[in-house]
């Protein structure tokens, strides 16, 4: 395969950066992921950082050098990766579970791959446009939900890792992969200081290793003193070839 790669993460005007964000890969698989650790609960940077670790252990453990099913890895390491949580909340004798949001991306044979639980958002963008994005698990994005999700609650989100109950993802994928398909997982700390346009045409004028600090140096800009953490990892995609 062959791609670009860029990630940054800044604290923003936070006392501390409860996001986390890593690439790994092998010959024929790739691995992007980020979390970021709900600062309304306990230990969020703990949580944030086991799903991270989790998460990347389990590919390299199964990507050898291939993963035999993406789907399946990736239901199956989200969910791990919440046991993961909750095992080291009741270790710790903690009063509640430390929560994260995630956002994994799986690329391999030509194709892109992901799952997503929360408000950290994965975009796919070709030719200057939007392709897709993810739907935040929140109630102002839930299918349905009108009303009420304009108020005050709109921001909530119904599920994560770490939550009493079992966590909910969407998986997407297969997707066919083009020649400068730029992929982009960001946490909120961006996507809510910045328009979906600026996004977009931001990612598509410049090489991830410039479009990414631009974001994030916008993103925080934008938001003033009181920046929420800002991270993103972003992948120019060029082939499937491996030499």
């Amino acid at each position: 395969m062959k791609f670009s790669v860029f990630q940054l993460s800044r604290k923003g005007g936070r006392k501390q950066n409860e996001d986390r964000v890593g690439y790994r890969y092998t010959r024929d698989s790739a691995m992007l992921m980020l979390a970021d650790g709900m600062g309304g609960h306990l230990a969020g940077e703990v949580a944030a950082q086991l799903a991270l670790r989790s998460v990347s252990l389990l590919h390299q453990a199964a990507a050898t050098p291939r993963l035999a099913d993406v789907a399946a890895f990736l239901g199956d390491a989200l969910l791990h990766a919440h046991g993961q949580i909750v095992q080291y909340a009741i270790d710790e004798g903690l009063s509640e579970t430390p929560r994260t949001t995630v956002v994994v991306a799986v690329l391999q044979d030509g194709a892109a791959w992901w799952a997503h639980c929360g408000d950290s958002r994965l975009y796919l963008v070709r030719d200057g446009e939007l392709v897709t994005r993810t739907c935040d698990h929140s109630f102002a994005e839930r299918p349905g939900d009108t009303g009420a999700a304009a108020g005050s609650n709109r921001n909530v989100l119904f599920t994560c890792l770490g939550s009493p109950s079992r966590p909910q993802f969407d998986l997407e994928g297969p997707v066919a992969l083009q020649s400068g398909d730029r992929i982009l997982l960001c946490s909120d700390g961006l996507w809510d200081s910045l328009g979906q346009s600026d996004i977009v045409a931001q990612l598509s004028a410049k090489p991830v290793e410039q479009a990414v600090p631009d974001l994030v140096q916008s993103a925080l800009q934008r938001a003033g003193p009181y920046s929420d953490n800002v991270s993103a990892i972003a992948l120019e995609w060029e082939s499937a070839e491996t030499a």
